[in-house]
């Protein structure tokens, strides 16, 4: 089985900016990239796992997200950093349209978890969830990872969580504490 470290975006990976969606507006974390290519170097699968209700709320389109995380692997590439996949939850109860709904994805629920943990063969024991978020948290240790809140994002606004088995400052240092 493989083990796999699963990373929040907005707030973990990149500057948290609200509702991001533009390529323009994207502003990597220092030190995230590095984080990710380390985890590669040392046989760990990356996934990125993100809410992105900005969709169901109507501020952007499904095509934008998909176009945004496109240019999002293609830029880790050229530095010598790769994620496995992109996945992503458009629903909110509070959205419109056919994305107005309760579902199994949306974080802190563990369906876009448990979907990677299947497609890859990725044991939860020697598995990792970082993210700045309890809800990232809670869906990570649902998945039976170990956890890790960054303080970058909203990850500074808690100064203790019951979810996470450790707090590090970005998510260099999460990876440092992951493969010491």
């Amino acid at each position: 089985m493989n083990k796999a470290v699963f990373l929040d975006r907005d707030g973990t990976i990149n500057v948290e900016k609200g509702y991001l969606y533009k390529i323009s507006d994207f502003e990597f974390i220092p030190g995230a990239v590095e984080g990710i290519s380390l985890l590669n170097e040392k046989g760990y699968k990356v996934f990125i796992v993100t809410n992105q209700a900005g969709v169901a709320r109507g501020f952007y389109t499904e095509e934008d997200v998909l176009i945004l995380h496109k240019w999002l692997k293609d830029e880790l590439m050229k530095r010598n950093a790769n994620v496995e996949r992109i996945y992503y939850c458009p629903h909110h109860i509070h959205g419109l349209g056919p994305y107005k709904t309760g579902c199994n994805c949306r974080k802190p629920a563990a369906g876009m978890f448990m979907n990677a943990l299947k497609e890859y063969n990725v044991d939860p024991v020697l598995s990792f969830t970082i993210g700045d978020k309890e809800s990232d948290l809670i869906a990570g240790k649902a998945a039976g990872t170990k956890t890790i809140l960054v303080e970058t994002g909203y990850g500074k606004d808690f100064i203790r969580t019951p979810f996470a088995d450790y707090i590090a400052s970005n998510l260099l240092f999460a990876v440092e504490y992951i493969i010491p």
